[in-house]
């Protein structure tokens, strides 16, 4: 496994996000699928794992509780976040946080981030009177139950810079939406650049863009295997994220064994790309971004708030497939 060194701590690069887990046909924890993942993960060096607020309807959290205390508390890190997306959480931070403690049945989160910092949200996180969350926060880290602070972004790079120009100096991380689709086509690379020159190292999330980047159209699949010809389509895009200065861990939001499996053993060693390699990968990026598909991660965050109970992620995968099927 490989590791980055984060301020004395030894984290592993690849890190467990607690949102695509696998599920039974009743819509429930397969349990023990995710037991086996779990203890393959932890066995296989992976230490750091990502829940929040929102993920799988409220219960991700609640599963760091039940699956991760036969594990020594040292041998792991949580990552937590504080759901900003929602207006109507912005006034409940105290009751959130607590809430998000006693979820996990933790004393204190390792991570804890502003969840989908955005064009929404920024006056709200920006507003330390109104609704005084980001000195909360700051508080919470000096009493230690927050060990390190960092926030998620989703926002053009003005908003995210704007948000850096009060708080970059606190920050400890940021979480970007990061894969060689997103490269220029969500201003990744200007807001990487950034942070490498703020020295605020970069947690990846998206490495394969809701799966999007590890199922592709034969035509597609095959301009990357000229590429990378000795690669996958999952070890392309894992490798474009070895090759970029100041990430740190690299999320990924695995749903069965050989998906835990596959990636631990490209985890290995780190293996980055060729410059040439690098420019021929963002460009292929670059095609796949310009075909007018619609920008979906397939996160749900907006099923929840539907009027009308649509699956949304789902109907937009129809429309990208046609799209593609169309090229």
């Amino acid at each position: 496994m490989i590791y980055c060194d984060f301020k004395g701590k030894k984290i592993s690069m690849l890190g467990l996000g607690l949102m695509r887990l696998p599920m039974t046909d009743e819509k429930t924890l397969n349990e023990a699928e995710f037991t086996k993942m779990l203890d393959y993960a932890m066995e296989n060096g992976v230490n750091y794992y990502d829940t929040a607020w929102g993920y799988i309807d409220g219960l991700s959290e609640t599963y760091v509780a039940k699956y991760f205390g036969k594990y020594p508390r040292e041998s792991y890190y949580i990552a937590d976040k504080f759901p900003g997306y929602d207006s109507e959480n912005w006034s409940k931070i105290d009751e959130i946080f607590n809430a998000q403690l006693k979820k996990c049945n933790l004393d204190y989160f390792d991570f804890y981030l502003l969840h989908c910092l955005c064009e929404s949200n920024v006056d709200a996180y920006l507003d330390e009177e109104k609704y005084g969350i980001m000195p909360y926060l700051i508080q919470k880290k000096k009493e230690g139950k927050i060990k390190h602070l960092g926030f998620s972004v989703h926002a053009e790079f003005d908003v995210f810079n704007r948000f850096l120009e009060k708080y970059g100096d606190i920050m400890e991380f940021c979480q970007v939406q990061l894969n060689y689709l997103d490269w220029h086509y969500q201003d990744a690379e200007k807001k990487v650049r950034e942070l490498n020159k703020r020295g605020i190292p970069v947690w990846v999330m998206e490495p394969v863009r809701g799966g999007k980047l590890a199922v592709m159209p034969d035509k597609t699949a095959n301009e990357i295997k000229k590429i990378l010809p000795s690669d996958n389509l999952i070890s392309s895009a894992f490798r474009f994220l070895h090759s970029i200065e100041g990430v740190s861990v690299i999320l990924s939001g695995m749903s069965d064994l050989a998906q835990i499996k596959q990636n631990v053993e490209i985890f290995s060693k780190l293996n980055p790309l060729t410059n040439e390699e690098f420019e021929k990968l963002t460009k292929t990026g670059d095609i796949i971004a310009s075909n007018g598909s619609v920008n979906c991660t397939a996160c749900s965050y907006c099923t929840s708030y539907c009027p009308r109970s649509l699956n949304i992620p789902h109907l937009i995968s129809l429309y990208n497939e046609s799209l593609f099927s169309s090229s």
